[in-house]
């Protein structure tokens, strides 16, 4: 039996639901033969999922979403393939309880994080976002990166999606040029596109403390930015703003299509290769999957889902679990 299961948020860990599992199966059936691959679809547990799979541990000390430093780990394989969680350095779980800073909020540590991720010698970036503290637009992030984001004065803009009414003038070309040569795959399972009833600030805000009034702040600033970035690159802003998944992570994605020039897929898919979940499956007679809530968002591009459809795909059946 495979187990290849997602967190139960707020309780278990991905690694922790397969302990349990495995713990009743066994219980249940003395000697059956059990095997976990923890999965994840690009947010929260991400990286602990690469881990489990045998990815090395990276530290790096990052700046967090309030400004203050804090500590975030990465993953790295031996080929060179980083695994790279925006929530380890930008994300919810680095705010107190309780406080929400939903217009000053950055994304700065995780370009931070990125640039850890060069420094270890990646080759190619799998980016996975999810549980952003922040609705930036990914300037933040961009800005760690070597972009520059100025108002009236010439002076960067304050940290935030709030302060981005401020920008007048954008530049990219200042750009960590290691990006250039290492692939960046966006991981998401979320394909909203940057602004608008659908976008970032609209749908994700109120989840990060941001009230009506601060929704429409921020989707105001993130279409002026977008203004200034096609101003400064031309029209390409304003399609990277339009495309599925730049509205991922309070418009991380956006960032990272526009600036780290990468490719979007359904964070499931990504990880299941990444840790090489079909040869797991070529040795199961049966998949156990699930995460903390089983509803109607699960069939869009969730951990269980992906599971019970690759499974299906080899014709082995699938289970799960859920809280």
């Amino acid at each position: 039996m495979l187990i290849a299961a997602d967190k139960f948020k707020g309780s278990l860990t991905a690694v922790q639901v397969a302990e349990h599992v495995a713990a009743g199966l066994r219980r249940a059936a003395p000697g059956v033969g059990v095997e976990a691959l923890p999965v994840a679809d690009g947010g929260d547990g991400t990286v602990e999922a690469a881990l489990a799979a045998g990815f090395e541990a990276r530290e790096a000390e990052v700046t967090g979403p309030l400004g203050a430093p804090v500590t975030a780990t990465f993953a790295l394989s031996a080929d060179g393939t980083a695994v790279v969680e925006m929530a380890e350095a930008s994300g919810l779980r680095h705010l107190p309880a309780g406080v929400f800073t939903p217009l000053t909020a950055t994304t700065y540590g995780t370009g931070e994080l990125l640039r850890a991720a060069l420094d270890a010698g990646a080759r190619t970036i799998v980016f996975g976002v999810g549980g952003s503290a922040s609705t930036d637009g990914g300037a933040g992030m961009l800005a760690a990166l070597g972009a520059s984001f100025l108002d009236d004065d010439g002076d960067p803009v304050p940290h935030g999606g709030g302060p981005l009414t401020e920008l007048t003038s954008a530049d990219l070309s200042g750009l960590d040029p290691r990006l250039a040569d290492v692939p960046v795959i966006l991981a998401s399972d979320v394909d909203n596109p940057l602004t608008g009833p659908k976008g970032a600030a609209a749908v994700y805000g109120p989840q990060k403390g941001a009230s009506d009034e601060d929704v429409t702040t921020l989707d105001n600033a993130l279409t002026h930015y977008v203004d200034v970035l096609e101003r400064a690159i031309g029209p390409r802003a304003v399609e990277c703003a339009q495309s599925p998944g730049a509205g991922a992570a309070g418009g991380i994605g956006y960032g990272a299509l526009l600036g780290l020039g990468a490719t979007f897929r359904p964070g499931i898919e990504v990880m299941l290769e990444v840790l090489d979940f079909g040869a797991a499956l070529a040795r199961a007679g049966l998949v156990i999957t699930g995460e903390g809530a089983l509803d109607q968002q699960t069939l869009h591009g969730k951990a269980p889902a992906g599971v019970a459809a690759a499974a299906r795909a080899a014709g082995v059946e699938t289970v799960a679990v859920c809280g």
